[in-house]
């Protein structure tokens, strides 16, 4: 194995586990002997190497085993004080010197048994369900972990949660596994993502330990497995997760999977697993709509008020990032992370005008989305006339306010300027454009059914 091959590997690990991982955890790692079939790997950091072992050594090891098959074992040894600091730990902290201790070696000499602790993933302590804000795009999935969580009979098995990316389905399955943990300590909760599971297969495989293997997966009281989509196309692991997941629903436990679409539509995955993923509840975690969205920067505001103490937020901030950014929860949340701790560090009140300029580049990619040709099409459907009507230079009242609505939902939701979005209006001025814009802003305070009409065109612009 070569500096050069490593480098390579280094680059397949990119793509697999992300890139704030990989920055955090692999990128610290210098390769700096293989002899003996093992692999010495130096660390800032005892710590970053015991991490590093127990999450990512058997994902490493199965890398260097595709170019270097005579790798059996790798191994993290941590650096002098002098060394290179990791990218996530302070260039201060205490390094003890280097030694072979059990959790800093992921190795393919395992004993008989696998040790069930490195089997389970690490639970992120933010993601409870008191945490989870509810609202209608996601209500079912909550009501129905919870259930989940509560530990007692069987009622639904599995339980699958499906939705796009940032819509809550890992803190969901976080937050069920500390509820059961919580409540029945005695029980034994596995939780990983399907890439551990098929990493794990492919080490009993090779080690020849499935019969280990087999014991474990079908020992636990409740499955969790994230992201199952990964195993589709992935034949052998796709049999093996068939068949632990018969053993587990024959003995009557409890199993939860999430995916990022629903079971059927799952390409590649083989049709009896979409069987047996369909004969439970399954159930799907819609985009967010506003109030979700607000309900969530309003409880992310919340405890940011008590990391930063005396920081000032003004009106119309939240709903201003709620309408805007729709996408993602975690864009979402990361947006509002980022704009409380600029913030804190110019010591300014977060105002408006603060917000648009230290989240430019996430309200454009925003704004992206959603076109002006859209927003007419959607009104002149909303309210029911042509398109050219709209457009055109009537004057009519029953053409005029969708004309100004819609002149309103552009200035709001996209980065076009006054003029642009006048030339696409028939080639009206700017102030006409401005004064439209006006108009609505003053008539969704004093117009229930105006304001009712904003928030519908809104969500369908927005979905």
């Amino acid at each position: 194995m070569t500096q050069e091959q490593w480098g390579q590997l280094k680059q397949e690990l990119l793509k697999t586990i992300g890139k704030n991982n990989y920055a955090n955890w692999i990128e610290p790692l210098e390769l700096s002997d293989v002899s003996e079939g093992v692999a010495t790997f130096s660390v800032p950091t005892s710590f970053l190497g015991n991490y590093v072992s127990q999450n990512f050594g058997d994902l490493i090891l199965y890398q260097m085993n595709r170019v270097a098959p005579e790798i059996r074992r790798v191994k993290f040894s941590a650096a002098s004080m002098s060394g290179k600091p990791s990218a996530n730990h302070s260039a201060n902290e205490p390094a003890s010197p280097s030694q072979d201790t059990p959790a800093a070696v992921a190795t393919a000499e395992k004993p008989s048994a696998f040790d069930t602790r490195l089997n389970t993933a690490p639970l992120d302590a933010r993601f409870t369900f008191d945490t989870f804000v509810v609202g209608k795009p996601n209500e079912l999935a909550h009501a129905a972990a919870k259930r989940v969580a509560e530990g007692g009979p069987v009622t639904f098995n599995p339980l699958f949660l499906y939705g796009g990316v940032g819509l809550g389905k890992t803190h969901l399955m976080h937050a069920i596994s500390w509820e059961l943990k919580s409540r029945r300590p005695d029980i034994n909760v596995l939780y990983l993502s399907a890439e551990q599971f098929m990493y794990r297969f492919v080490q009993a495989l090779r080690d020849r330990k499935m019969m280990d293997f087999k014991e474990l997966f079908r020992s636990v009281d409740v499955l969790m497995v994230d992201d199952v989509q990964f195993i589709a196309g992935k034949d052998s692991t796709q049999e093996e997760f068939f068949h632990t997941f018969n053993a587990l629903v024959d003995h009557n436990k409890q199993i939860i999977i999430s995916g990022d679409r629903a079971p059927g539509e799952i390409a590649n995955l083989e049709d009896r697993i979409k069987s047996r993923l369909q004969c439970g509840l399954v159930v799907d975690l819609h985009p967010t709509d506003y109030e979700l969205r607000l309900g969530i920067l309003q409880s992310k505001s919340e405890q940011f008020a008590k990391t930063y103490p005396g920081l000032q937020l003004a009106d119309g901030v939240l709903e201003f990032l709620a309408h805007r950014i729709s996408s993602n929860v975690r864009v979402l949340e990361g947006a509002l992370t980022r704009l409380f701790a600029f913030a804190s560090l110019v010591g300014h009140e977060i105002t408006l005008e603060l917000t648009q300029d230290c989240l430019a580049d996430v309200l454009r990619a925003s704004e992206r989305k959603v076109s002006v040709e859209e927003i007419q099409r959607q009104v002149a459907d909303h309210y029911n006339i042509r398109l050219s009507d709209m457009i055109g230079p009537k004057r009519l009242r029953a053409f005029a306010r969708p004309r100004q609505v819609a002149m309103y939902l552009c200035k709001q939701m996209t980065s076009r300027s006054l003029p642009e979005i006048g030339r696409r209006f028939g080639g009206r001025d700017h102030t006409t454009v401005m004064h439209g814009v006006k108009r609505i802003d003053e008539l969704q305070v004093q117009d229930a059914q105006i304001s009712e009409d904003l928030e519908i065109l809104r969500r369908t612009l927005e979905s």
